[in-house]
């Protein structure tokens, strides 16, 4: 029950904190609520799919194919939030004034409905399916289905209740500093899973590590712990990181940075 807890929290934790994030940081846009919740319930729906396939699934995305198929997720879930941080450049200010005077509605057309979609049903999707890869584990190593499900059930509230007090947390940030710091949390996010995403290419033997290990400070933070957990998510901490990975990492933040000026201009 333990170990299934501990799988799930995390997991559940990872995708709770991705749709915090994405909704503190488009707060004032009208419907969405409604387009993360249809993303959240996307994403529920192929990680069932993920569950009635298992067998088929863990043959077919064995090895490279699996990292390629986490990289091709992350990579996709990058260029939303990318998507979303250029966007928010141009409309920001409208946004903030309407949050302002307890306002108006973004113009129809002008929201970003989809990217959010998208976001929620990727983060959903995916930590859902690791979920049930990690327990179906579980399972064939002998572990009680019923203690799989109570330590599971334990875990998947846990984090999303984290993820509700990080939610929480953003909505009270003044108006004037808002957009700003869920901006940055973006970018973040996303070259977060940028790094992550070239590390499956390099275990995939798509792209070299330039440099196995620039650091380590595993020793301080533990990628294992729930520290290490949360920042892994919100600023794509690693305790090693390869060359390529931290490229990509600083790549990112570059680019969407450069791309979020120009569209302000």
């Amino acid at each position: 029950m333990i170990a299934s807890a501990i799988i799930v929290f995390r997991e559940a934790l990872e995708a709770a904190l991705v749709i915090g994030i994405v909704l503190g940081a488009t707060r004032g846009i009208k419907g969405r609520k409604t387009a993360v919740a249809w993303g959240v319930g996307s994403g529920v729906l192929g990680a069932l799919i993920v569950a009635a396939l298992m067998g088929r699934i863990a043959q077919a995305v064995s090895g490279t194919g699996q990292a390629l198929f986490e990289a091709a997720v992350l990579f996709t879930a990058v260029a939303m939030l990318g998507w979303h941080c250029v966007w928010m450049s141009r409309h920001g200010k409208k946004l903030a004034q309407d949050l302002k005077n307890l306002g108006g509605d973004v113009t129809k057309g002008l929201k970003p409905v989809n990217a959010l979609y998208a976001a929620a049903a990727l983060a959903v999707m995916r930590e859902g399916s690791e979920i049930v890869l990690f327990l179906y584990g579980l399972a064939a190593s002998g572990a009680g289905v019923k203690s799989l499900l109570l330590g599971g059930l334990i875990g998947l509230l846990a984090g999303a209740a984290a993820g509700a007090v990080l939610y929480m947390g953003l909505v009270r940030i003044p108006v004037r500093l808002f957009f700003r710091v869920t901006g940055w949390m973006i970018i973040l996010l996303a070259a977060g899973m940028a790094s992550q995403a070239a590390a499956f290419l390099n275990q995939a033997d798509w792209l070299p590590a330039i440099k196995d290990s620039l650091w380590d400070t595993s020793w301080l933070i533990s990628a294992e712990s729930v520290l290490g957990t949360l920042l892994k998510t919100l600023v794509g901490y690693t305790p090693n990181p390869s060359g390529l990975q931290a490229l990509f990492y600083a790549g990112t933040i570059a680019l969407i940075s450069s791309l979020t000026k120009l569209a302000q201009e």
